[in-house]
């Protein structure tokens, strides 16, 4: 992976594997730090979110990272951590 993973990345990702929850604004200045659960993302979206990171960015992410990471902003820092 040449360039860092974002917020902005994982948005998109998250809007073309699950779209976007219903009444939830991801451009909100307090998403990065919402836990996933209230924005409406289960964990079965956000398997299909790191499994498109991995297959997209040709990074392996550890299972733990879907469960450990339960905000926007923890997801990216743990996609950076595995791609550095």
């Amino acid at each position: 992976m040449t360039a860092p993973f974002t917020l902005d990345d994982l948005k998109r990702v998250l809007l073309e594997g699950s779209g976007a929850p219903e009444g939830v604004d991801l451009d909100a200045a307090d998403v990065p730090d919402t836990e996933f659960e209230q924005l409406g993302y289960d964990s079965l979206a956000l398997l299909e979110t790191a499994s498109r990171i991995e297959r997209e960015y040709g990074i392996e992410l550890d299972e733990s990272v879907v469960g450990d990471a339960t905000t926007p902003r923890a997801f990216v820092a743990a996609v950076a951590a595995h791609a550095a």
